[in-house]
């Protein structure tokens, strides 16, 4: 455990010693949903970093600051507690938004590359200026759901998530089960907060202050995170930013496609 800015224990585990990768995991699961991307880089030679957002998984169910920018606190936090430099930090989702949010308000002084996987930014609301963007209504229905019955609502929330209701999807029931477990262990509080964290923030600047290498990865089935929407838009936001679009594959593509995810996140780090 670390201890954020505002008193908050923060889990995080900490895999390897080599060149350091950090993973910010998506609402609302945990950092073991990066475990297939772990396990894998380690064995390459990394040392791999991964932190519960808080009020998920084992991390403390704080009560505020459950929005991007408490979160990207939270990210700072555990890298300056380990003091880790030279660090590739990749985020899937929500936690595509926290890696943004964290080198727009920290900076990129300890940051090497960055990865986007299925990312919420720039903006996933639709509004006035982002017409395109999906409306309120929608993310007021998930709220309602999740606040009315969280446990069935996840269950049906993992098969759009894995693209399982797709013909021809092989998505397991293990894979699905594990979904709902994660899920049952974020606060219904630290849960429906982040709803608006992450569909709200717009991250529009944070993208344009990016620095770094930046390797974009989305699929084009992407049923929660729509690709139009997000990462083609953060693509020409981010300067530099290289772009890999899969597709068929859906949001979940980190276990879906797990191999293919593995093998070009690697060539990325390595380049």
């Amino acid at each position: 455990m670390i201890t954020s800015k505002d008193g908050t224990q923060i889990y995080y585990k900490d895999w390897g010693r080599g060149p350091v990768v950090t993973f910010s995991h998506g609402w609302p699961l945990n950092a073991d949903a990066w475990d297939g991307q772990m396990h894998f880089l380690v064995q390459q030679g990394f040392r791999v970093v991964a932190h519960d957002r808080r009020g998920h998984g084992r991390s403390e169910q704080a009560s505020s600051n459950n929005d991007m920018n408490g979160y990207a606190d939270d990210l700072a936090a555990v890298i300056e507690t380990l003091d880790l430099k030279n660090v590739t930090m990749v985020g899937h989702s929500t936690g595509g938004g926290e890696v943004v949010r964290y080198i727009g308000r920290h900076g990129s002084k300890r940051v090497a590359k960055a990865v986007l996987i299925g990312a919420v930014p720039p903006i996933m609301l639709k509004t006035p200026a982002n017409p395109e963007g999906i409306p309120l209504a929608i993310f007021d229905d998930l709220r309602a759901s999740l606040a009315k019955d969280r446990s069935q609502f996840y269950k049906d929330f993992a098969i759009p998530f894995y693209g399982a209701n797709r013909e021809g999807a092989k998505v397991s029931q293990g894979t699905l089960d594990q979904f709902w477990l994660w899920s049952m262990q974020v606060g219904l509080k630290n849960a429906y907060e982040c709803i608006k964290a992450f569909s709200e923030t717009d991250f529009t600047e944070d993208l344009k202050k990016i620095d770094v290498p930046t390797l974009i990865m989305h699929g084009e089935d992407d049923q929660i995170v729509p690709v139009n929407d997000t990462g083609r838009k953060s693509e020409k936001l981010v300067k530099g930013a290289k772009a890999i679009y899969y597709p068929g594959a859906p949001h979940g593509l980190t276990t879906t496609h797990q191999d293919r995810i593995n093998t070009d996140l690697l060539t990325f780090l390595r380049s």
